[in-house]
């Protein structure tokens, strides 16, 4: 079953709601996974904030009005979940978000679940420099390859502005590794 508009029938329906999501849960798991994982970088973060994730969606699931793609409203609720973790963190720990990502990607390094490189972790240093929406966007083109018009009901900003950003991660990301 992948037929979007059946699938929210049944997540919709307390008889056959548990069955359904059973099936949201292994169509969306592993891309949610990345797609926090981009975020938020440490494994074990990404498995708690994925497991926020999956509650929220559960338990809202009767409050998607259908404005959008069920895909784009569940990224929304993953990216959310992300960012509120970051920044309660920050937080918690009183530092910007900004130095909390620092920590984290010099971490990486000791994350088992990391297989990166040097350049990897470069990388990771330099799309860390980029403000909030040039991140979550440059990793959901980069890494994800989701298109423009997903990214925009995602992150409710237009194409055009997403395009943008894009361009200008990626100039930033080229001059920060060509001068570390």
């Amino acid at each position: 079953m992948t037929d979007e508009k059946e699938l929210l029938e049944q997540l919709n329906s307390e008889q056959y709601k548990e069955q359904a999501f059973r099936v949201l849960l292994k169509l969306y798991k592993e891309r949610l996974y990345w797609h926090i994982r981009n975020i938020v970088k440490s494994h074990d973060d990404t498995d708690d904030v994925l497991q926020n994730t999956f509650i929220k969606i559960y338990n809202n699931i009767g409050k998607f009005k259908g404005d959008s793609q069920l895909f784009s409203w569940i990224y929304r609720i993953a990216t959310n979940e992300s960012l509120t973790f970051i920044n309660k963190r920050a937080k918690r720990l009183q530092v910007t978000s900004e130095e909390l990502q620092n920590t984290v990607i010099n971490n990486l390094t000791s994350d088992v679940y990391f297989e990166g490189e040097a350049i990897q972790i470069k990388l990771q240093k330099a799309i860390a420099t980029l403000p909030e929406k040039q991140q979550l966007v440059f990793n959901m083109k980069y890494f994800e390859d989701i298109k423009y018009k997903d990214m925009s009901e995602i992150l409710e900003t237009s194409e055009g502005a997403l395009k943008a950003s894009y361009h200008i991660a990626v100039k930033k990301i080229e001059a920060y590794l060509t001068n570390n």
